[in-house]
């Protein structure tokens, strides 16, 4: 049994060249397995008798029965016997009626086959009918007539019609009797296939004159248990002398017909003799017993003995014909025949093929030699006409594969690929032997499964986006899109982001992607002048088990708006504090007074700055480059200019909208310092005090409400401290100089800050403030405080004094000695500490 089941599942792993040894091999080894499982039956069963219990017989479980979805296959369709599959037994479906599907054939069996899915198994199980005496011998009349001349002498013969039992063996017809047997007795003769010729003899002479009619009853009885009879009446009229009886020229005729041969073709032609003359020598040709069949089939003249086609014939049913004739004269004396018609089979039948098993859906994994079908094709012609090849197109990834004689198997024979065919139509064709041959065919439809065996593509490996800074959060700013060859969950794409950070920040924080459509989305603005641009992997991903996936990378380029104004670098605005250009009277046209220096930290046409004056009159003196912020003269000055000038210099950029800003230039037009002094001091008045002037006036009150005598002491040696403090300043040579110091805040070609350290006498009122290098036109007014301009003003030229190189003493020693002389000659004013540099 296993044996059978091996075949199958090896028969599509052999080796080409070893397919015809190793279906012989099978061959064997299924007649073997065959032989094996076969069950005896008696026919007339009740329909569901048990018959066996293949379960068993087989070595199968019954659990495997269920899950192999177990049927019974049959080539011709009939439905005798099914399949019991939780009980594991063979069982009697429908009656069965041994005559009726074997007929004579005493060997009568039913063979079928049994299938199992999952794996496909294949097993022949075989089921021979056994006779029962269900059927009583038969004649084919009630009452047989017979005309016996007087003449007859004893010993001569008269054929009887025998009778019929279609059953078999033991159960057939075994013997005859005739009663009464005073002039006749009965002469049996048996045929080389089987069956009884009766007749019968004549014991003593007859006559007519005594006894015109002779009635007689013969039995036929069979050999079953018990026993069944069948009887017919045998009624004989005495004739007058016919002493020769007809004589056939053959006892026994053979001819051939095609199936195909139409209605009255000439077959065969039986003749006889009568010695007799005139009326008795007159001859009748007729079938004795003919069955139904053979009556439906052939005919007989009745004069001429010739034998014709009377109905279709068909050799698979009846492959030949055996007809008794029998020739009988005017005088009643009969003589019969055996007509042998082998019918000649034509290539009348196509093959037929069923599909016994059929698998709709195969994943494109499937292995070399997987069973997709099993087939089952017959020819009911024999010989050449009977002999079939089957074959598929032979550009298909299939093959067919004979495991035995009429059983094939549709397996795979080379790779698969869904995303390159998705379905096949298969077309079996079955072609027989016959000249001219007939085939058939049988389309099987082949859908294969799709398995993740694609990762999803991008249309590129990597994209640009770009994106205008301060956007607005949740902005879609990109859009990517990955395909999948696969099929169904394998090519549901799903979008991730890979999981990087930049600067220590995770890439969520700024960017998120739709995992079902990849629209990717900015989490929050941008800002150009901080991140100019941002690299991401994309990762796409399909469904399948276990997943695949593909990367891309996206570059997101960040686009500069014009959200910065510029910013004035160079002059420094304080709130406590004027700087001033000093231009000379006598200065040239083109004379550079200052440069007004500005940055923007947006980029490209945003950071385009241009300079310009605002409100510029129509002789004004100074004008600012356009492109360097550098103002200059424009003219000689003249006596009419003021000393004190105002210049707002506007800086705008070149974005859309545009930015500006603003700053504030005060220079000084004056040869003499007094000149610039008093402008300056104007300039001034209306100022508040400085804070420090109200505290000092709190603290004093205090003091003075706490305990004046303390704050008189405490005042008085303050002023000696002062007084003696200002006295050794003046005669020190290391006082306080200006100090330069230049930080590196715009190290991408701005102009550097110049700091500038202020000394006094009192370390209180020291002070750092920012300022740009010295030069010969910069005035620096301190307005933090009051106190004595021409005593500082003093400590600052002496401070100069002592720094300047011996080559420049000499020459701005008058010049020093005129201003110190003016700021003697002033007092002590609201202090502010002027520095000409």
């Amino acid at each position: 049994m296993h044996i059978a089941l091996l075949c199958i599942k090896m028969g599509g792993r052999a080796p080409r060249q070893r397919w015809p040894l190793f279906a012989f091999l099978c061959s064997c080894l299924f007649q073997l397995v065959m032989g094996q499982i076969r069950y005896s039956i008696s026919e007339e069963m009740v329909k569901g008798s048990v018959i066996g219990n293949i379960a068993n017989d087989l070595g199968v479980e019954l659990k495997r029965l269920v899950s192999g979805r177990a049927r019974v296959f049959t080539s011709d369709g009939s439905e005798y016997i099914g399949l019991d599959r939780e009980a594991g037994q063979l069982v009697v479906k429908q009656r069965i009626d041994r005559e009726g599907l074997c007929g004579e054939i005493s060997a009568c069996s039913l063979s079928f086959d049994l299938i199992l899915e999952n794996p496909m198994e294949l097993y022949r199980i075989s089921i021979d009918i056994v006779d029962i005496n269900d059927n009583s011998p038969v004649f084919p009349r009630n009452e047989i007539d017979k005309e016996i001349s007087e003449s007859s002498l004893p010993g001569a013969r008269f054929s009887l019609e025998s009778a019929i039992d279609p059953d078999v063996g033991i159960n057939t017809l075994q013997k005859y009797v005739l009663h009464p047997t005073d002039h006749f007795s009965l002469n049996v003769q048996s045929s080389p296939d089987g069956s009884k010729n009766v007749e019968m003899a004549l014991k003593v002479p007859l006559d007519r004159e005594q006894k015109a009619n002779h009635y007689l009853t013969l039995t036929a009885i069979d050999g079953g248990s018990p026993q069944r009879s069948g009887t017919v009446k045998i009624h004989i009229r005495v004739l007058d002398a016919n002493d020769n009886a007809p004589i056939f020229s053959q006892s026994t005729y053979k001819a051939t017909v095609l199936e195909n041969a139409a209605v009255d073709t000439l077959i065969t032609t039986v003749t006889a003799t009568d010695a007799d003359e005139d009326a008795s020598s007159v001859i009748q040709y007729y079938f004795e017993h003919a069955t139904p069949i053979v009556k439906a089939s052939f005919s007989i003249n009745a004069g001429s003995g010739e034998i014709t086609v009377a109905g279709p014939l068909d050799y698979e049913k009846f492959k030949q014909f055996k007809i008794k004739a029998v020739a009988i004269d005017n005088g009643g004396l009969t003589n019969s025949c055996e007509i042998i018609i082998d019918v000649i089979d034509v290539n009348d039948n196509a093959p037929k093929i069923t599909v016994m098993s059929f698998s709709s859906t195969l994943p494109e994994d499937a292995a070399f030699g997987t069973v997709i079908a099993m087939i089952n094709v017959q020819d009911l012609d024999s010989n050449e006409n009977g002999k079939i090849t089957c074959s598929i197109a032979s550009s298909s990834p299939f093959k067919i594969a004979s495991t035995m004689p009429n059983y094939y198997n549709l397996v795979t024979d080379s790779e698969l690929d869904r995303e390159l065919t998705p379905e096949y139509n298969i077309t079996i064709t079955a072609v027989d032997g016959g000249n001219p041959s007939l085939s058939s065919k049988e389309a099987l439809t082949l859908k294969i499964s799709d398995i993740n065996d694609n990762a999803p593509q991008f249309d590129n490996e990597m994209y640009n986006a770009y994106v205008p800074e301060n956007n607005s959060p949740s902005l879609s700013i990109f859009s990517v899109k990955a395909l999948d060859a696969d099929w169904g969950p394998n090519s549901r794409i799903s979008y991730f982001i890979d999981d990087a950070s930049l600067n220590g920040t995770p890439l969520e924080s700024f960017i998120s992607i739709n995992t079902d459509t990849g629209v990717i989305y900015a989490m929050k603005p941008f800002d150009y002048e901080q991140m100019k641009s941002l690299k991401i992997k994309i990762k796409a991903q399909d469904g399948g088990t276990p997943p695949l996936s593909t990367n891309a990378t996206l570059n997101i380029f960040v686009q500069d708006q014009n959200d910065n104004a510029p910013q004035v670098l160079y002059p420094v605005q304080t709130s406590g504090s004027v700087v001033a250009e000093i231009v000379p009277r006598s200065a040239d046209i083109g004379y550079l007074v200052t440069k007004v220096v500005a940055v923007d930290v947006d980029s490209g046409q945003n950071a385009w700055l241009s300079y310009k004056l605002q409100k510029a009159a129509d002789r004004a003196l100074f004008e600012v480059g356009a492109q360097n912020g550098e103002i200059r003269t424009v003219r000689q000055v003249t006596d009419k200019d003021a000393v004190k000038q105002k210049l707002t210099v506007i800086v705008e950029d070149n974005g859309q909208p545009s930015r500006s800003a603003t700053v504030t230039v005060n220079v000084a037009v004056a040869d003499s310092f007094p000149e610039v002094l008093s402008e300056f001091t104007d300039f001034t008045k209306d100022k508040d005090y400085n804070d420090n002037l109200t505290f000092y006036l709190i603290l004093a009150l205090i003091v003075v409400s706490i305990l004046f005598i303390f704050s008189v002491i405490a005042i008085i040696s303050v002023k000696i401290y002062r007084w003696r403090q200002r006295k050794l300043f003046y005669k020190s040579a290391n006082n306080l100089p200006v100090i330069p110091y230049y930080p590196t805040m715009y190290s991408d070609g701005t102009l550097q800050q110049v700091y500038e350290f202020c000394g006094t006498t009192d370390s209180r009122r020291s002070d750092i403030k920012p300022m740009r290098p010295y030069s010969q036109n910069t005035l620096t007014v301190n307005l933090s405080r009051p106190g004595t301009v021409q005593r500082e003003r003093k400590e600052q030229l002496d401070a100069e004094l002592y720094l300047e190189s011996p080559q420049r003493l000499k020459a701005r020693s008058s010049w020093l000695s005129r201003q110190q002389s003016v700021l003697q000659k002033g007092g002590e004013t609201q202090g502010d500490v002027m520095k000409l540099g």
